[in-house]
């Protein structure tokens, strides 16, 4: 050993070149998450800014719009700048009967459309046509409740009624009737979970 270096090593010194420590480097893992995050945390923000004053999400519950949707089903819903017609899935809100959450149905006429409804033939008319509906879940029965069969809609209302006609307690049932339009939250328009029923609503 030389001199100086039995010098450096006895007091502590390290050797410029060999034996300076490296600054710690971050894994790939690290790296690669913190990417992610500044992909989407800009688009989370976006989404829940979307949804703050455009929609809303709203699960399902119960089987009465089976099988256009299923129980569990959490939904976008449209709100801003949205009017009712003929056809949409609507979301609303109505205390009637045990009822008090939100409510899932489909319109089937608006204000001035006059309604009726043959149960022998399962099928609604409005203003005299039938209506075609290959979505409904079956023939329809009526049920106690259901004893509503012929009206016309006032101005400002709707006529709603499930998909899954046999089980869906809607404006047939006089407890809950017409329902008024500032009642609707919003269109249901998109299932988003769970995944693999992620799918726009007809």
């Amino acid at each position: 050993m030389k001199r100086g270096e039995e010098y450096t090593d006895r007091y502590g010194y390290e050797d410029e070149k060999g034996n300076e420590e490296e600054e710690p480097k971050a894994s790939p893992m690290s790296q690669s998450f913190y990417s992610w995050l500044q992909a989407v945390v800009p688009v989370m923000i976006v989404v829940i800014l979307g949804f703050t004053f455009l929609g809303r999400l709203t699960p399902v519950d119960g089987d009465s719009m089976y099988p256009t949707l299923h129980s569990g089903d959490l939904m976008l819903v449209q709100r801003i700048g949205y009017t009712p017609k003929q056809g949409d899935v609507v979301v609303l809100t109505k205390e009637f009967d045990q009822v008090t959450g939100p409510i899932v149905k489909r319109v089937v006429a608006v204000g001035g459309q006059r309604v009726e409804i043959d149960y022998g033939e399962s099928v609604i008319y409005v203003d005299g046509q039938p209506l075609e509906e290959d979505y409904i879940n079956g023939p329809m029965e009526q049920k106690f409740w259901q004893t509503t069969r012929t009206l016309t809609v006032p101005e400002g209302e709707l006529f709603v009624v499930g998909d899954n006609r046999n089980v869906s307690n809607d404006s047939r049932n006089p407890s809950l009737g017409t329902v008024d339009a500032r009642y609707v939250l919003g269109r249901a328009t998109l299932v988003i979970f769970p995944l693999h029923r992620l799918r726009g609503i007809l």
